[in-house]
């Protein structure tokens, strides 16, 4: 019961409106006053958690990616996907949708892909006669696709809180990331209707010019996980490497790129790590105290005496990650739920590959539930729409979404397989 007050308590706080970076600490600091009359070694805590190599990957891999917005990479993406999709039913929802995909091996951030992608494709979608609430859900399910295919954020923090493996973590979103796409994909097609206009089909040569100008755009996350997958770098390597093409790119290839562009991308790049950061150190604080209250000791005994089995605990912790999501900013809840639960996954054997795979398909699931779902209020931010058509958009992709879980669920091996094929 300990554990349900505390968190009630966080949530409440997070409600009044405290940015959750404040919330975790002004609220696990409180408790340890009350506990142990003094705030003891948080300094030391924090560090210790900040204090880690592998959390350079994540401005690395933000700089990467604005690096490549800003030299207009991703303007041919989508003009590409276009060219190959035009002639399909709902040609250009599977475009927006193929584009997302292959922007989110570049950004890492379900935000930055729809914010990208949905500037260009919401009023083209709207000008070929789609209905605005199908160009919203489309854009808003498509850019979550950035938290699942590598290189993912979530994935790294998750990694660094389990000490699982980011390579490994990064290979096995691959598979499960292209499955949630070919399933999006088809609603999309599924979706659409006569009054969709569609162009004709494109001839070999616009394929071919098409592919030229959008072939930068695929090399560069190839280049960077396929060196992950080979064993050439680690995360944080391949990130470095990822930011030194991609500069080649827009300063050599693109020609349209100048110091005062790479200087606001690593702004831009500094001030989301820093959000991120700052979530982890307040997450830092709030573990410490649930370590103190021996909280993960008194789950594991609660799941020893009840004989929770490991299947029926992983359902129950995706029903109790879904409601939070509801609520919680997704990086908050793997900082702070993992932690809790990790002991009791250790003691059921558990893969924390598969199961992080697991919650960050979840996670897509929250960036498109109402009331804190951020692709929501990212294409709100796009097109200054209401948000009643966004989330009647959105609707039938949370289904879709749950779908794919529930087969990553019961056919692990789909995320599991790729990385155990990795070189070391």
């Amino acid at each position: 019961m300990t554990i349900i007050f505390l968190f009630l308590g966080l949530l409440l706080l997070l409600f009044t409106g405290v940015p959750i970076f404040s919330a975790l600490i002004v609220y696990g600091g409180a408790i340890l006053l009350v506990v142990q009359g003094n705030l003891g070694s948080v300094a030391s805590v924090i560090f210790s958690d900040m204090n880690q190599y592998l959390l350079v990957a994540i401005p690395l891999f933000a700089f990467m990616a604005h690096i490549m917005i800003r030299g207009k990479v991703v303007d041919d993406l989508y003009s590409a996907a276009y060219t190959f999709t035009r002639h399909l039913p709902g040609g250009l929802a599977i475009a927006t949708i193929l584009a997302c995909t292959v922007f989110a091996a570049i950004s890492g951030s379900s935000v930055a892909t729809a914010l990208t992608i949905g500037a260009v494709a919401i009023p083209q979608m709207i000008r070929y006669g789609y209905p605005p609430h199908l160009a919203y859900g489309a854009v808003a399910a498509g850019g979550t696709l950035g938290i699942l295919i590598p290189p993912s954020s979530p994935l790294i923090l998750y990694g660094l809180t389990t000490d699982a493996s980011i390579g490994g973590l990064f290979a096995a979103g691959i598979i499960p990331g292209l499955i949630m796409a070919l399933v999006l994909m088809a609603w999309a097609v599924i979706r659409s209707d006569k009054s969709m206009a569609r162009d004709k089909r494109a001839s070999m040569p616009e394929l071919m010019n098409a592919f030229r100008k959008s072939i930068w755009s695929i090399i560069l996350p190839v280049f960077v996980l396929g060196g992950m997958y080979a064993g050439l770098f680690t995360a944080t390597e391949a990130a470095a490497v990822g930011v030194w093409l991609a500069l080649l790119i827009v300063f050599f290839v693109y020609r349209n790129t100048n110091l005062k562009a790479v200087w606001e991308s690593a702004q831009e790049a500094c001030l989301l790590s820093a959000m991120l950061f700052m979530i982890l150190a307040g997450a830092s604080v709030f573990s410490h105290v649930l370590t103190k209250l021996n909280i993960p000791q008194q789950i594991v005994e609660q799941l020893i005496t009840a004989e929770f089995s490991a299947f029926t605990f992983v359902i129950v912790m995706m029903l109790i990650v879904l409601v939070l999501g509801m609520f919680l900013e997704a990086v908050a809840i793997i900082l702070v739920v993992t932690p809790v639960v990790l002991p009791a996954m250790i003691q059921l054997g558990i893969d924390p590959i598969w199961y992080g795979i697991l919650l960050v398909i979840n996670l897509e699931i929250a960036m498109i539930t109402p009331p804190v779902g951020m692709n929501l209020f990212t294409v709100k931010a796009i097109t200054n729409a209401k948000m009643a058509p966004i989330i009647k958009g959105s609707v039938p992709y949370v289904l879709l979404m749950a779908l794919v879980l529930t087969l990553i669920l019961f056919v692990p091996e789909l995320a599991t397989w790729l990385p155990t094929t990795m070189k070391n």
